[in-house]
């Protein structure tokens, strides 16, 4: 028997390596174990930026039943439960695999949207799965299970994802964000074509922004900037977009964006009945419990009744998170009503409401606030969020505007677009084509009556005032010839404006004012340009003569004032000659005082000689006065003689006219007056026949021995004869006086 050495220890052979092989060696081995050791106890590692999603090869429960895809109570295949960053153990490699995925993130300021893969299907009448509380899609197992609230439901989801991160089990769930559509490879490139279809869909909708009306989105500049998505290049575009202060204004054929409001459709929910076109408002009160602001809240908004389709109320200025899986949105401008305007509200939505307008009018119904039909308040200037689905806003202007019927002229309003000159026919058979012009007015309480009469403005001026004044004014036309029609103008147009005052009330408008211009002859032949220059002839005939006058007038002014301007120029010599005159004055007045002394001296000194003079004339006069008052007594003797001193008189005055060179009946004798008319039979007054004829008739009389019966002539005769004897006696004291003395008084007076 052959013997064998023993082999050596295993530790033998590794007598001859080196010192840090054996260490490596070592640390591999130590490894080694501690796999096999983790490998035993079914640990798993997941990354903290990852989650993992469990499937289950095999379970004694068996598989997942009732068409679900979702293990909820350990069935084999997709677990509902997911892992978190972490060490797991009990995760078998022979019984488990784990799909470690990345967490869902949704950049800020926009809106991911959710497919479930599991859940209850949906009835034919739904487009999209109800909301279901469930940590906004983190917890698959309250998704999936029956519990207080209704269970998910498989396909698009209503609840969307805001900005943030979600540790979401992609086994069940889709999410499509702007960026990427997370989700786990179980249905191959099908499931990609389709989710890569809805991005495409939601990208051309700008669905995952926000809706923002009146301003700019929530992103930031930043991710614009490195975002090179469609919604990002529409935002920075309109960034980019100049301010709005710089836009068009209002009423323009352009419109601000930012004056926009957001007409709502709803793709979910209970269909509208028949013969509606409007979804109707539900749940906008605060303080109602279905308060769904603004169609966010989606499944307040259905408790709350609200229907799909076409939304009454709109989306005013703000910032909106909608689904738009559920809901579109297109912006429209806001109503704007002018000032000078206001808006008649023409009504598609509402009940049927009772009409206001009583049962008179029967132009159609005029209804309240609310109803369909024509509101009877109209909305006065200002902007309204008003949704032209819903209604439809007429504008009727308030201020007086102007109606031109003049051939190829209107106003901006464009309201006598159209409208051309009114032609005649005149009484003398002249056409002309009347220029016409008409200011009219509504009254902003009768707008909707006359938006039910006529539908618009518009149909009001072409339909009715048109024919209305083009007859009228024909059938004055037809009354007055072509002269009467320019030279009565203003009668034509006083009598229309009275006239059609009174029709327009029959409208609900008024005439303001009625304007004629002249009169178109450019078709006339010439004949009504012949009556119009006889007409100017005849003015500028008149004009001349005004002219002339006027002339006249100036030519005077002119030498009053060339008269002043002599003076003004001789002005020098003027004042030399007054002064001088002032000087001949003064010095007059020296010599006059001067006069006034010597004259004084020589009176007092022809005083004293006529004094003296008097002194000595007194002897001589004594004895003159004898003498007189002897031929003065012979005198009175002689007048007494004749018994009347009258009769004296008249011998003194026959004797003088006998003596007198003049004849005593003159050849010619005019004779002024013959009766007074007042019943004297033709005899003229006493005081009308003179000295001589008194002193005939008194002399007649004596003779004759007739009584004069004339008071007056008595009384004229008397007072000469007083006067003759005064004269008498004055001669006679005048005889008597001494010659001396005589002469010493005259001096002296």
């Amino acid at each position: 028997m052959t013997a064998f050495p023993l082999s050596p220890p295993l530790f033998a052979l590794f007598e001859d390596l080196p010192a840090p092989v054996l260490l490596l060696v070592g640390v591999l081995g130590v490894l080694l174990l501690v796999v096999l050791l983790c490998e035993l106890l079914g640990t798993r590692y997941i990354p903290n930026n990852r989650v993992g999603v469990v499937e289950k090869l095999w379970s004694p429960k068996g598989s997942v039943s009732g068409g679900r895809i979702i293990a909820l109570n350990g069935e084999a295949g997709f677990q509902c439960d997911i892992l978190r960053g972490g060490v797991h153990f009990g995760l078998w490699r022979w019984q488990y695999r784990i799909h470690k995925v990345q967490l869902v993130t949704v950049p800020q300021g926009k809106i991911g949207y959710v497919y479930a893969r599991d859940g209850e299907p949906l009835p034919p009448s739904q487009t999209i799965g109800r909301v279901v509380a469930c940590n906004n899609f983190q917890d698959a197992r309250a998704f999936l299970s029956d519990g207080d609230d209704v269970r998910g439901q498989r396909g698009r989801q209503r609840a969307i994802l805001r900005e943030g991160v979600y540790a979401v089990n992609l086994s069940l769930f889709v999410v499509i964000t702007e960026d990427a559509a997370y989700r786990l490879n179980m249905q191959g490139q099908q499931e990609v074509e389709t989710l890569l279809t809805w991005q495409k869909e939601l990208r051309r909708l700008d669905g995952f922004s926000p809706i923002v009306i009146g301003g700019q989105a929530l992103t930031t500049e930043d991710d614009d900037e490195e975002d090179d998505s469609p919604g990002a290049r529409r935002r920075r575009a309109k960034a980019a977009a100049p301010a709005p202060d710089a836009l068009p204004v209002m009423g323009s054929e352009e419109q601000n964006p930012a004056d926009t409001i957001g007409i709502i459709t709803l793709h979910d929910g209970p269909a509208l009945p028949p013969g509606e076109i409007i979804a109707p408002a539900v749940g906008i009160d605060r303080d109602d419990a279905h308060y769904h602001n603004n169609y966010q809240d989606i499944e307040a908004f259905l408790k709350a009744g609200g229907r799909r389709g076409r939304q009454y109320v709109p989306l005013i200025d703000g910032t909106y998170f909608l689904n738009r899986w559920f809901a579109t949105v297109e912006m429209i401008p806001k109503t704007v009503v002018p000032v000078g305007y206001v808006g008649v509200v023409v009504s598609y939505y509402g009940r049927v409401g009772r009409d206001v307008s009583g049962d008179h009018f029967r132009h159609g119904e005029r209804v309240s606030e609310g109803e369909r039909g024509v509101w009877e308040r109209p909305l006065g200037p200002g902007k309204y969020p008003f949704n032209t689905y819903a209604g439809r806003i007429i504008h009727v202007p308030t201020t007086n505007f102007v109606l031109h019927w003049i051939t190829d002229k209107s106003e901006s309003h464009r309201y006598d677009e159209g409208l051309q000159s009114i032609d005649l026919v005149t009484k003398d058979a002249y056409e002309p084509l009347l220029p016409l012009s008409v200011v009219v007015h509504i009254d902003y309480q009768k707008a909707p009556s006359v938006i039910q009469r006529f539908g618009d403005v518009k149909r009001l001026i072409t339909q009715t005032l048109d024919p209305m004044l083009s007859a009228y004014f024909r059938d004055i036309a037809h009354k007055k010839t072509m002269l009467e029609l320019l030279q009565q103008r203003d009668s034509i147009q006083a009598e229309a404006r009275e006239e059609l005052r009174r029709k327009f009330r029959d409208f609900d408008i008024e005439c303001v004012d009625v304007l004629i211009g002249k009169p178109d002859t450019a078709e006339a032949g010439g004949k009504i340009e012949q009556l119009l220059e006889q007409l100017r002839l005849r003015q500028l005939s008149i004009e001349q003569i005004e002219t002339f006058e006027r002339q006249r007038a100036a030519a005077e002014k002119l030498r009053t004032l060339n008269e002043a301007q002599a003076t003004a120029a001789k002005q020098t010599e003027l004042t030399n000659s007054h002064v001088q005159v002032q000087i001949a004055e003064n010095q007059g007045e020296a010599d006059l005082a001067r006069a006034r002394k010597a004259a004084e001296q020589m009176v007092v000194t022809a005083q004293a000689e006529a004094q003296q003079r008097v002194l000595a004339g007194r002897g001589e006069g004594s004895k003159t006065l004898q003498i007189g008052l002897s031929e003065a007594a012979v005198l009175l003797r002689k007048i007494s003689s004749f018994g009347d001193p009258r009769l004296y008189a008249l011998s003194q005055v026959a004797e003088s006219l006998s003596q007198s060179s003049q004849p005593l009946v003159p050849e010619r004798v005019f004779v002024a007056g013959g009766g007074n008319g007042n019943g004297d039979n033709g005899h003229g007054s006493t005081a009308s026949q003179g000295l001589l004829g008194t002193l005939i008739s008194l002399l007649v009389a004596e003779k004759s021995g007739f009584e004069m019966g004339d008071a007056n002539g008595l009384a004229g005769l008397k007072e000469f004869a007083d006067r003759m004897t005064r004269e008498a006696m004055a001669s006679m004291e005048q005889a008597a006086a001494p010659p001396a003395l005589v002469a010493g008084e005259k001096a002296a007076s």
